[in-house]
């Protein structure tokens, strides 16, 4: 008689565990289903993106790379000069502009490759609205340490008021 209470238990244990599995997989089906039914139209998706051409860039975005290219390799170059115009020279030139003059290019150029004028230099183009205040802007650059030579041509003063000028500085 425990014997065959034995047996009705296990029997019992077994349907009761295998009840439970076919409830989980019941259950698990329908999540299963969806997610490959989503997995299949991803993989559509991704082959015909595969077998579309790929649409040639137009000319304004090739001008665009060409222009990127152009201003990598200048940084490229300039990484690997002496030299760097850096950061905290033109912070200076900025600094110690007054409100009132309005500056249109700053350039720098190194005369130290070829034999003419030898040495670094740092162009300033602008407008003054007085020689009063452009007079009072090359003090302010002379007076800095960062700059070693300041020059500032005579031939900017011919005008009283709006006056074009040039203005060139030999870095410390």
């Amino acid at each position: 008689m425990t014997k065959g209470f034995y047996c009705r238990l296990v029997v019992l244990f077994l349907m009761t565990l295998g009840t439970s599995f076919l409830i989980a997989f019941v259950a698990i089906l329908p999540s299963y289903f969806l997610s490959s039914v989503k997995n299949n139209i991803v993989d559509v998706k991704l082959e015909a993106q595969k077998q579309e051409p790929v649409p040639l860039p137009d000319q304004q975005t090739l001008a665009t790379i060409r222009d990127l290219n152009k201003k990598l390799d200048l940084i490229e170059k300039t990484a690997n000069s002496k030299f760097i115009v850096s950061q905290k020279v033109i912070n200076t030139i900025i600094l110690k502009k007054m409100p009132d003059i309005k500056i249109t290019d700053i350039s720098y150029d190194d005369n130290s490759q070829n034999g003419s004028l030898p040495g670094k230099k740092i162009s300033i183009q602008g407008t003054a609205p007085s020689r009063e205040t452009l007079l009072s802007f090359r003090q302010a650059l002379e007076d800095s340490t960062n700059f070693k030579n300041v020059n500032l041509p005579i031939s900017n003063f011919v005008k009283g008021h709006d006056i074009q000028f040039y203005l060139s500085l030999i870095p410390s």
